[in-house]
């Protein structure tokens, strides 16, 4: 095969680069297979006809008019190696065509559900305040220092959202012996029961619940659905942990809760990031911060480029594409998610 007979794709991962989502080994192997043709994802229009017109996948999620797609006869896919899903493009020309829109997201659903685990057990035995203690040399010894702890193990959980993470996380927690509650209004009953879980209305899992999981997407219909009402119904204690993205509760309430000692918390996300060196939320007692790194392990990272190999080898045979997840016509348009700033 020569190089003019190689399929092209176009490069723009940002902000995620070939180098962060590839193995050496699977760099190597892209470029043996197809020709890479690096673009700045803001002139994807910029490119000549020459390029547009071979291009059979975009690597990325570049924003595209539905000018520059009809300039793109062979384009079959685009691989979206952010995880989420921009309202960027013309999804309807795109379904219209059949050109496939997959995401990579499921690779950071293993490691967000274990460091959620993470935050639940901190939480419960009040791990992070004990290490603080002893290194300030103000530690209680043996049951004086577990005035509030408890264990996660027989707990009644509640998980907001069940995609791939919220999966995941019943994984993870499958050896507490917990009940688990789950609120999905975009999943049919019989899905949430075929995974062990208990279908439930939002009220139920915030009510019930010991530890309840935030991992739903952010829409255009959940935008600060969990608020200063939603904090007040839950139970004095429980821990309420942040997975997916800030824009799905209101952060000063939730803020405000924590700090009446009414719940205690921890975050993966926040309303800005990076966050600013005042913001009140560092300071908070009973909220555990983590500088959204639950999923951004290299492991993760290079999975994608894995899964973005495999795919393309699919549809190189007239194949559909099987190891990423593709945009759904009903609900890709509704998707509200900010893209990550840093890696």
């Amino acid at each position: 095969m020569t190089n003019t007979e190689r399929p092209l794709a176009i490069s723009a991962p940002e902000p995620r680069t070939l180098d962060l989502i590839f193995s050496d080994k699977a760099r190597a192997e892209l470029h043996v297979k197809y020709e890479i043709v690096e673009a700045d994802p803001e002139n994807i229009a910029g490119l000549g006809d020459g390029i547009l017109g071979k291009a059979r996948y975009i690597i990325g999620q570049p924003p595209l008019s539905a000018e520059t797609l009809g300039r793109m006869p062979a384009l079959r896919s685009i691989l979206n190696v952010e995880s989420n899903l921009l309202n960027n493009m013309p999804y309807e020309v795109l379904f219209e065509r059949g050109i496939h829109v997959v995401t990579t997201g499921q690779v950071f659903a293993e490691p967000v559900a274990e460091i959620g685990l993470g935050f639940a057990l901190a939480l419960a035995r009040g791990i992070v305040d004990a290490d603080v203690a002893f290194r300030q040399g103000s530690e209680l010894w043996g049951g004086e220092g577990n005035s509030s702890a408890r264990l996660l193990a027989g707990s009644e959980i509640g998980i907001v959202g069940f995609g791939d993470l919220g999966k995941a996380l019943r994984r993870v927690l499958s050896g507490f012996r917990t009940r688990i509650r789950v609120f999905d209004p975009w999943l049919p009953q019989s899905i949430l029961e075929e995974n062990g879980v208990e279908p439930a209305s939002l009220e139920d899992v915030l009510t019930k619940s010991d530890f309840i999981f935030v991992v739903a997407a952010v829409t255009s219909e959940n935008r600060g659905f969990l608020g200063a009402e939603a904090f007040a119904s839950m139970r004095k204690g429980a821990a309420f942990i942040l997975l997916s993205r800030a824009d799905v509760v209101d952060f000063d309430a939730l803020m405000a809760a924590v700090s009446s000692g009414h719940i205690v918390a921890a975050s993966d996300v926040y309303p800005e990031e990076p966050l600013p060196a005042d913001h009140p939320v560092r300071s908070l007692k009973g909220f555990i911060r983590s500088a959204h790194r639950a999923g951004a392990l290299d492991s993760a990272f290079k999975k994608m480029g894995e899964m973005v190999l495999e795919d393309m080898d699919l549809m190189d045979r007239g194949l559909p594409p099987m190891r990423c997840k593709r945009a759904e016509r009903e609900t890709v348009s509704r998707m509200r998610s900010k893209p990550v700033a840093v890696n």
